[in-house]
């Protein structure tokens, strides 16, 4: 099985040996690889549609693989239970559907050792979120696939560092080792917030808000970011 670039960027954050779960699994392909390729022990696939996890479940199955990857019907990680899985991956959902999965099972989620999370939007959110509930930023990568930049983010417990405010946005570890695709990324970041305030600015009402106000200053930080480099 060949992964895309997304999904193998991934793969490569799952420490051998461990017991990971994949949240949102659809066809399993990632369980698969990591069991097959990767000496991934064990591997739990979960997805709250029955249509992805009846192809999940096929094709653990044609592969012979039932005994190592345990393919489930459930609502995030009520997959889980408690000190199951060493990792987890949360990805292709949007920021804040993350975060409300991770909050829904506190008793799961602390008893996972890292997270790899891959937000489709709102990473900002992750990010901050992580930090305010004492989850450490370890890696995170950009990755180009069929014309779209993703960000993925691993995490483990401990004791995060503040940082900017701004660099929840750009990835704290994106901008401190200066990732190849960080001016792709943040170029990314200041057209969509412009094309935020554009829209914005037909409303009187909307130009004297605070969260104009808020994003014009998020523009101006990721401008100057981008004068940096």
């Amino acid at each position: 099985m060949k992964l895309g670039e997304r999904l193998k960027t991934i793969a490569d954050m799952v420490p051998a040996g461990a017991t990971m779960a994949d949240i949102g699994t659809d066809h399993a392909y990632l369980p698969i690889y990591l069991v097959t390729k990767r000496g991934v022990s064990r591997a739990i696939a979960g997805d709250i549609h029955y249509g992805p996890y009846l192809s999940a479940k096929n094709a653990v199955e044609s592969r012979q693989l039932a005994e190592q990857v345990s393919v489930r019907q459930g609502n995030g990680l009520e997959v889980l239970s408690p000190g199951e899985a060493d990792v987890a991956v949360i990805a292709g959902m949007g920021g804040a559907n993350i975060i409300d999965i991770l909050t829904s099972r506190p008793e799961v989620t602390i008893s996972i050792k890292r997270l790899i999370l891959q937000p489709m939007i709102a990473a900002a959110l992750v990010r901050e979120w992580l930090c305010i509930n004492n989850w450490h930023i370890v890696d995170e990568q950009l990755v180009e696939e069929d014309g779209r930049l993703y960000q993925i983010i691993a995490a483990e417990q401990g004791i995060s560092r503040q940082v900017e405010p701004v660099l929840y946005e750009i990835g704290p570890l994106l901008w401190h080792t200066r990732h190849p695709l960080l001016k792709q990324h943040i170029e990314e970041l200041i057209s969509h917030l412009r094309g935020v305030l554009s829209a914005m600015a037909g409303s009187t009402e909307a130009v004297n808000s605070v969260k104009y106000r808020e994003f014009n200053g998020r523009l101006k930080e990721l401008e100057d970011k981008l004068a940096c480099l």
